[in-house]
């Protein structure tokens, strides 16, 4: 049976996520209020923020500001973490 969780991004009750994706307390309250589909979400929003902002997953400098962006688009706290002015997402056909 699939462990349940509130998902704060979905704002719905969903399959949660095997084990915590990141570390200390922060991949904890991800791991207990995040679905599965809410941290696929995520990584999506992720890579439109690494692109957008320059950053490098492998770049230590780069930690804090996508730190700050998952803390935003998770969980609605700070500025970060929604998508730039005027930017819209082409999918292709």
């Amino acid at each position: 049976m699939a462990r349940l969780v509130d998902c704060v991004v979905l704002n719905e009750k969903s399959e949660g996520l095997g084990a915590p994706p990141y570390p200390g307390q922060l991949g904890k309250r991800i791991y207990e209020t995040v679905s599965k589909e809410g941290w696929k979400k995520w990584l999506e929003r992720l890579v439109t923020i690494i692109n957008e902002n320059q950053l490098t997953t492998g770049d230590p400098a780069s930690n804090e500001p996508i730190e700050q962006h998952m803390l935003g688009f998770l969980f609605g706290e700070g500025d970060l973490g929604q998508l730039p002015p005027g930017f819209t997402t082409q999918r292709k056909k």
